[in-house]
């Protein structure tokens, strides 16, 4: 079944505004509708709203609302989102989105590929929509004859040509939708037409996805099939394209690669700029074939006549050099000494165009040119980011693969790293420019979350050092409904700085993470550590003792300590379990080495230490160095029956991973859109998170209600007697004494899980009181809605600032960090040690005799009697 069109109501020009109840309008501005379908591309549909606004391709924004949230704003970003949004509004006919940049469309500003006429990606422009109060005020300064709006687009902003070994310039015409003409009709009727015969009456309530709607329906009703697609009017206007540099003619581009000449055809600039990138390689070689016809064809300038003749040469398997190469003539040849091969273009007054004079299609060289390929940057580029595209990470040696199989061309790894670089810059922006930018996203994110804590901080020769990122929402939803707990974790961003992304992680009554607050450093370090103790301690200020967790390997107890002097530190059990693993070296007896990780869950869980004790007894008896390494470490730390903070051991999971998740799917896009991504993934898991709660009708959260119910059918069939009025004995298979005043057992279970034990609850049962009362106030549905009852808000433009305020920062500007790559991992080898010994003595297994437990040899050797 073929999935329906989605009608975009692409709003623009206008603003947000906050109502009482903390949901965001809409007001002003205008409106336009396009079609989508689940095939439809990010990349296309950002180019048509870009072309249809004057927005700048590489400043547009995309942001929409979740049906039945009209708080938080989710932004679109790629392929990926696009598709979730036609998702979320798949039972809708209409999805309201809306649209930021910089004004300024500019078509030889976008990045080579194949846009135009030439992509079927199910983008339609379906029709232009106003605002109903944009319509109201129009109907009543009309008069009786059609009056067409217009839509005024700027067009002052110019790019200058980038100087590389070919053009990427083109003087394609674009167009600018304009605003249908509006009829009066009766009192307050508008038509998309001036020639339509039907009317639809305005409703003053009604938003631009209601109008689009009614017209749907009336359009239905009278033809009795699906609602037809009407076009918008359009102006065309054509933009000038800024000369090349002076000094051009004296470079010399050796392009790429022959046989023979193809198939002739009817090929022209317009064809090749428009044709489909994400065609099959075989059919966009055979279009390639046809790029460059002749004498007399023409191009609208000598940047299409480059482009064209590069994939020409591509498709035909020769390499070519420009001897002369400026605007008004482009004079190249075959490579090969002695070849035939030639063409000559310049520009035409009389067409005003750039036409070829003379072209000798035979070469003589019978192939010996493509041993000497050397493909133009730009066309490495385009091609690699085209594949980005469809798999952001794609591998070098993936991509130098697939360009041999599919175009014959053969790249270094250093050439297609570097296009992968360039072409990443052309579809993401710059990565070294994104940090100038950090002082302005700063700004608004604190502006549009009043309460946050968000500091930059520089060096001295104003390189990035660290970023703190607090918001208002984590912070109110920590205090008011989250357990005392917080971890604490690094992960890497995986960028060619090599920041690192600190974390402090709560816990809610569910035992969910919940993030409350980030850093970026330029490296991790102790003096970084401790910065961002003390922002989290100025972020809550707070009397309450709080528990911090880590890894035992990064020795933070003393920082913790220094800034939260009645905290508690412990170590975590996911990390510590990792380094028992690979610090265990063997030899490993009865159950051998996998039940290490068992025994040390089960000593780190006891609530009594004569269970401990057992659990690491059975550590030794596995193995000895195992557990002379865990004896290494305080007990106190890491272990129920000695540990004094909150509990938190029933933890086992490694916190950071989701954080590492987010990182992973913007792993390749500059930092101003990692600090996007975990600000939306943040919002995202409070606002699932509210959702969730707002149809629990229980007491306590599920986690909690289920173990609490677990307890309750233990409690039957138990003995209660009574020794005092907070004092009661209590028989079964064993005996235990309840204080309910101190609310402990001697079962060890109630104050470790913060609910009442079986033991408890027999009692309660006897005695008539809620056991409700006795359990945790964090496992409460309540404290659960506290902290998830704030949002976080989106700045309204996350990629480029103003001119104005782009001014302003200049005095502010950040330049990147200067971190080394990150130490090996791998120990230094012995002195006069060759690779290949190295190699042999890490891998070499350690031999245990089964018959007399000796090392270095096995029971068939054994000497023993």
């Amino acid at each position: 079944m073929v999935k329906p069109k989605l009608i975009l109501i692409c709003q623009s020009l206008g603003e947000f505004v906050t109502n009482d109840d903390g949901t965001l309008s809409y007001n002003g501005g205008e409106a336009h509708a396009v079609d989508i379908t689940p095939e439809t591309l990010f990349d296309d549909l950002k180019l048509k709203l870009a072309e249809m606004w004057n927005l700048q391709y590489d400043s547009l924004s995309i942001k929409y609302f979740l049906p039945g949230n009209r708080r938080t704003l989710i932004t679109v970003a790629n392929d990926r989102d696009l598709k979730r949004m036609y998702e979320f509004h798949s039972n809708s006919i209409t999805a309201d989105v809306f649209i930021q940049g910089k004004a300024g469309f500019v078509r030889e500003a976008l990045p080579l590929r194949g846009t135009g006429s030439g992509r079927t990606s199910g983008l339609k422009v379906a029709e232009t929509v106003m605002p109903i109060a944009a319509v109201a005020a129009s109907l009543v300064s009309m008069r009786p004859s059609a009056v067409p709006a217009a839509v005024d687009h700027s067009d002052d902003d110019e790019h200058p040509s980038r100087d590389d070994d070919v053009g990427d310039d083109n003087d394609d015409d674009y167009e600018h939708p304009s605003v249908t003409t509006i009829h009066p009709t009766g009192s307050g009727a508008v038509t998309p037409n001036a020639n339509a015969n039907d009317s639809v009456t305005v409703d003053m309530d009604a938003t631009p996805a209601d109008t689009v709607k009614k017209r749907r329906r009336v359009a239905s009703s009278k033809s009795g099939a699906s609602p037809p697609v009407v076009a918008t009017s359009n102006v065309g206007k054509k933009t000038k394209s800024t000369p090349r540099r002076k000094n051009v003619s004296k470079r010399k581009s050796v392009i790429v690669l022959d046989e023979q000449e193809g198939e002739q055809g009817n090929y022209n600039g317009n064809s090749l700029l428009g044709s489909p990138n994400d065609l099959p390689p075989e059919k966009l070689v055979a279009l390639w074939k046809k790029a460059v016809t002749g004498v007399d064809q023409e191009f609208k300038s000598v940047y299409e006549f480059r482009e064209a003749l590069q994939k020409y040469a591509v498709a035909h398997h020769f390499t070519y050099r420009l001897k002369k190469n400026d605007t008004n003539r482009a004079s190249g040849r075959c490579v090969a000494e002695g070849c035939s091969w030639r063409i000559y273009a310049s520009w035409d007054s009389s067409s005003q165009t750039f036409k070829i004079k003379s072209m000798n299609k035979t070469h003589t060289c019978g192939g010996e040119s493509w041993k000497a390929a050397h493909p133009a940057k730009n066309w490495v580029v385009s091609i690699i980011k085209d594949r980005l595209q469809g798999s952001p990470h794609h591998k070098p040696k993936e991509i130098a693969k697939s360009i041999l199989r599919d175009f014959g061309v053969e790249l270094n790894y250093t050439q297609v790293w570097r296009g992968i670089g360039d072409a990443r810059a052309q579809l993401q922006g710059s990565y070294k420019e994104a940090y100038n930018q950090l002082p302005w996203l700063c700004e608004k994110m604190a502006e549009a979350n009043p309460g946050s804590l968000i500091k930059l901080f520089t060096t001295d020769d104003k390189r990035f050092h660290r970023l703190f990122l607090s918001f208002h929402a984590s912070i109110h939803g920590f205090q008011m409904g989250c357990r005392p707990i917080i971890f604490l974790e690094a992960t890497s961003l995986k960028s060619k700085y090599h920041e690192i992304l600190l974390s402090a992680s709560a816990l809610d009554g569910d035992d969910g993470i919940f993030p409350v607050a980030f850093a970026i450093v330029d490296t991790e370090n102790c003096d970084n550590w401790h910065w961002f103790l003390e922002q989290l301690r100025s972020a809550f200020s707070t009397s309450q003792a709080i528990t911090f967790v880590s890894d035992s390997e990064k020795d933070l107890e003393k920082s913790v300590l220094e800034v939260f002097e009645n905290a508690h530190h412990g170590y975590s059990i996911y990390h510590l379990s990792e380094n028992l693993k690979r610090n265990s070296k063997g030899p490993f007896y009865g159950d051998g080495k996998s039940s290490l990780r068992i025994n040390l869950l089960a000593a780190a869980h006891a609530v009594r230490v004569d269970f401990f004790q057992m659990h690491t007894e059975q550590i030794k008896r596995v193995c000895s160095q195992a557990y002379d390494w865990l004896m290494q470490i305080k007990p106190e730390y890491w272990t129920s029956a000695l540990f004094k903070g909150e509990p938190y051991n029933h933890v086992t999971v490694n916190v950071a991973e989701s954080y590492a998740n987010w990182i992973e799917e913007v792993r390749e896009s500059p930092i101003t859109q990692k600090i996007e991504a975990l600000r939306s993934k943040t919002s995202e898991l409070i606002n699932s998170r509210r959702t969730d709660s707002s149809v629990w009708s229980a007491r306590l959260v599920p986690s909690k209600e289920g173990k609490l119910q677990e307890q309750r059918n233990k409690a039957h069939g138990l003995k209660v007697l009574f020794s005092s009025e907070t004092l009661f004995e209590v028989q079964g298979d064993s005996t235990h004494v309840v204080d309910t005043d101190k609310r402990s057992c001697t079962c060890k279970r109630w104050k470790p899980t913060g609910l009442p034990c079986s033991h408890a609850i027999a009692v309660f049962s006897c005695t008539g009181r809620n056991v409700y009362d006795y359990c945790s106030r964090y496992f409460t549905v309540d404290s659960f809605r506290f902290a998830y009852s704030e949002s976080i808000n989106p700045v309204v433009d996350i990629f480029k600032p103003s001119n104005d305020e782009k001014a302003d920062s200049e005095s502010s500007c950040v330049l990147p960090p200067q971190t080394l790559r990150p130490p090996s991992q791998h120990k230094n080898k012995k002195e006069g040690e060759t690779e290949s010994q190295e190699v042999v003595k890490k891998t070499r297994r350690i031999v245990t005799c089964a018959k007399c437990k000796g090392t270095g040899h096995n029971k068939a050797t054994c000497k023993a009697d």
